[in-house]
């Protein structure tokens, strides 16, 4: 049976600077578990493959059933009943906010953070299964228990139609249908009997074969050996060594960016092609019409299938590539240019082993983490570089009931856990829930990032010192919002009894975050994610991915902004002398530039969720932040307008992830949890409650009816998203947010009637 291991760690290639502190990993033991909860898995296994394609998204219960058993609630948690109830009270709301929060609170690590499925991403699992087949390792790595849940979950995911789309709501793609069919192979899936194989090979070849998928695809096959490299564009090793003023240096790329195509352009100067095997020349008949011997590569080069094609190649880029193709690749190939090309190679793998080294072989992302992992065994294939990264691939597993999948980073520890504070705070529970609040606020504490990497900027890295990451410490990378939204739960804390929730944070741990948050300013006073924006917003033009949009700059967005908005006023309050002048400014500056980013229609486009009401609901809070009302702000007013035109008869919001993709916001037709409170605060933070809090009784009820028998919020199509294009879980979200929302309306409604009282 499966068991979520949290934390600690051994073997002679792991290490770690915290402890492995919030580390996520599933471990098989074959004797774990009774036989009644044997059952229950494959129950729930069978009832989620029964139903896929009605409910696309797990659950994530056999956390919840480990969890059941390690912290057993041993209270009756009794569902309310709001049969003809039409407004609701602050004691409706204080019951339904004990009964989320006794049953979130059993869900609590040991080590203080809440564990969860943060995927959703379909591509990232077949990039695994590549790296490990191509370098040997796939049965030292992946056990047959890994593989046959690694199975389970591509099944589980395959569309009606035969394919797989990127994400597990997507329609099918090339770029999804080309991976998860290569890797159910590669996992040693048999073509002959197999449906599922049968119907996704039938797709690939209907919709243009292999030669469309797009360049990540056409990489990734490359690599594997049934796509030949002369069918892809250049990505040239020596563009690292252009001088750093000019924009086009790639250390002025977004991080994702820059890291991602550093590893290509390594592999693509090395034409790396893995051991052809029979299966991969079995695969080289099967996902094309024809002889591979025959396919015209240079046609394929530029080719996308139509549903893959997000953002076609520009004519510049068409006449760079064409100049590339024809001049430059061939003449660096050759003696003297050669030389050149060593250079640019041996510069390339001393900036991947610096990200690797300062990641502990995490990596920022697990597109990078599969692309170094081959790279360091391309270098040398017994080197200490390659065994590190294999232990650090258990990071990115999840096991869930539709089985195992890949997450989107080594986890969101460090965003969510400072939500989840917010959220108690909200809730006003603090002295029933006081050593949940305590462990979780050791463990913010404990996951800042105190010290910069060395020559950090040689390797055009921002500085860290002060900051926290979206997931680990061991991951490293300092991120904005990430820093703010956990300054903000730490002063948050810092006003409670310490015998309530622990020691504050040293003041001079504050200071630091503070100096970090600074550093992160743009020269308009909006905030980017992990770095300032470096270059101009016009070399999007030079985006070759085909797939993904916004993927070469860091580009700032309302809600980052909003998160440092928020967490530098609170600060500011609590220590008037610190920065004072620095922080005024930047706080005038951002709030001119969400200003900015608003549209005509009181709207914000999210960047990081979905979509209008996400980015509103950060939109609103940092201006509401700010001091901006209802009354002293049309900006406000235009929002709240906005919002409530989008509320639904059933009192709720529900957006669908099509707005990322139109840019008009679509109604998903049925209430999300997420989205009710994400608007629902957005009106609170603008003063909806004493305007007419009559549309806030009504999602208010429409939340408390969502709730679940155990007292959770359900778990419904996943909210996050990233490039207009890759959507995915965050899994607290489903209780973070509806308890900050009824949180604050039941604060909102007990200050009213104490307002009332006193006239």
């Amino acid at each position: 049976m499966w068991k979520l291991k949290i934390g600690g760690a051994s073997g002679p290639w792991l290490r770690s600077t915290s402890g492995f502190l919030g580390r996520q990993v599933w471990e098989f033991d074959p004797d774990a578990g009774t036989a009644e909860e044997r059952a229950e898995v494959e129950r729930m296994r069978q009832n989620f493959t029964e139903h896929r394609f009605q409910r696309k998204e797990s659950q994530d219960l056999l956390l919840r059933l480990q969890y059941a058993k390690l912290n057993s609630l041993g209270i009756n948690n009794p569902k309310i009943k709001l049969e003809n109830v039409t407004e609701v009270t602050e004691e409706l709301i204080s019951t339904s906010l004990a009964r989320a929060l006794n049953q979130w609170s059993t869900l609590q690590a040991h080590d203080g953070h809440w564990p969860g499925d943060y995927s959703g991403i379909l591509f990232i699992m077949p990039m695994f299964i590549f790296s490990l087949y191509v370098t040997g390792s796939l049965n030292i790595v992946l056990s047959s228990e890994h593989q046959r849940e690694i199975c389970r979950h591509i099944y589980n995911h395959q569309n009606e139609d035969g394919g797989w789309g990127i994400h597990v709501r997507g329609p099918s793609t090339m770029f999804g249908s080309c991976l998860n069919y290569a890797a159910l192979r590669l996992l040693g899936e048999m073509l002959n009997g197999n449906d599922a194989l049968i119907k996704g090979k039938d797709w690939i070849l209907l919709h243009g074969t292999a030669t469309h998928v797009p360049q990540w695809g056409k990489i990734f096959l490359s690599i594997l050996g049934i796509y030949d490299w002369s069918g892809n564009n250049p990505i040239i090793p020596e563009l690292w060594l252009v001088p750093y003023f000019l924009p086009i240096h790639p250390g002025r790329f977004w991080c994702f960016c820059r890291l991602v195509y550093m590893s290509m352009a390594y592999l693509y100067g090395k034409k790396f092609v893995g051991p052809i095997t029979p299966t991969v020349l079995a695969l080289r008949e099967e996902l094309y019409c024809g002889s591979y011997e025959n396919i015209d590569w240079n046609k394929a080069r530029d080719s996308c299938a139509k549903e893959d094609l997000h953002y076609p190649h520009s004519q510049v880029q068409n006449v760079i590539n064409g100049c590339l193709n024809r001049f430059v690749e061939p003449m660096l190939n050759y003696w003297p240019a050669n030389k050149l090309r060593e250079r640019a190679m041996s510069n390339l793998m001393e900036h991947i082993h610096y990200n690797d080294e300062t990641t502990e072989y995490i990596t920022i992302c697990p597109v990078d983490k599969a692309l170094n992992m081959i790279c360091c065994w391309v270098e040398n294939p017994n080197s200490n570089a390659f065994k590190q990264h294999l232990p650090r691939v258990y990071d990115y597993l999840w096991l869930a009931e539709d089985g195992m999948k890949a997450k989107i980073y080594d986890g969101c520890q460090s965003w969510e856990t400072p939500f989840i504070i917010q959220a108690f705070c909200s809730a006003n529970l603090i002295g029933e829930f006081g050593p949940t609040i305590e462990k979780a606020h050791e463990f913010i504490k404990k996951s800042q990032v105190v010290a910069n990497y060395p020559s950090y900027q040689s390797f055009y890295r921002h500085r860290s010192k002060g900051s926290w990451t979206l997931s680990t410490i061991d991951n490293g990378w300092s991120v904005s919002d990430c820093t703010a939204e956990s300054v903000k739960a730490l002063l948050l804390l810092s006003k409670i009894s310490p015998k309530h929730v622990g020691d504050p944070i040293e003041e001079q741990r504050l200071y630091d975050a503070i100096d970090c948050l600074l550093s992160f300013m743009n020269k308009d006073g909006s905030f980017s994610t992990y770095e300032r924006k470096r270059t101009y917003s016009w070399l999007e033009v030079l985006n070759p991915s085909e797939s993904f949009q916004n993927i070469v700059i860091d580009h700032p967005s309302a809600e980052c902004t909003a998160s440092v908005l928020d967490a530098l006023i609170l600060f500011k309050e609590l220590y008037p002398m610190y920065h004072n002048k620095e922080i005024e400014q930047c706080t005038e500056s951002a709030v001119k530039f969400i200003l900015s980013k608003q549209r005509d229609d009181g709207s914000w486009y999210g960047t990081w969720g979905i979509c209008f009401t996400y980015g509103t609901f950060f939109g609103v809070k940092g201006l509401s932040a700010a001091g901006r009302t209802y009354d002293n702000s049309s900006s406000i007013r235009k929002a709240c307008n906005f919002l409530l035109s989008k509320q639904q008869n059933t009192g709720g919001w529900g957006e669908s992830y099509l707005s990322i993709e139109t840019e008009v916001y679509v109604d998903n037709g049925a209430p999300h949890a997420v989205d009710t409170a994400w608007a629902m605060l957005a009106l609170i933070y603008a003063g909806q409650v004493e305007i007419d809090p009559a549309p806030l009784h009504r999602a208010a009820l429409v939340l408390m009816n969502m709730q679940l028998e155990s007292g959770e919020f359900p778990q419904e199509e996943h909210i996050g998203c990233a490039n207009s294009a890759f959507y995915f879980n965050y899994p607290n979200y489903r209780n973070v947010f509806p308890v900050m929302a009824l949180g604050e309306f039941r604060r909102r409604l007990i200050a009213n009637q104490n307002k009332d009282g006193r006239t």
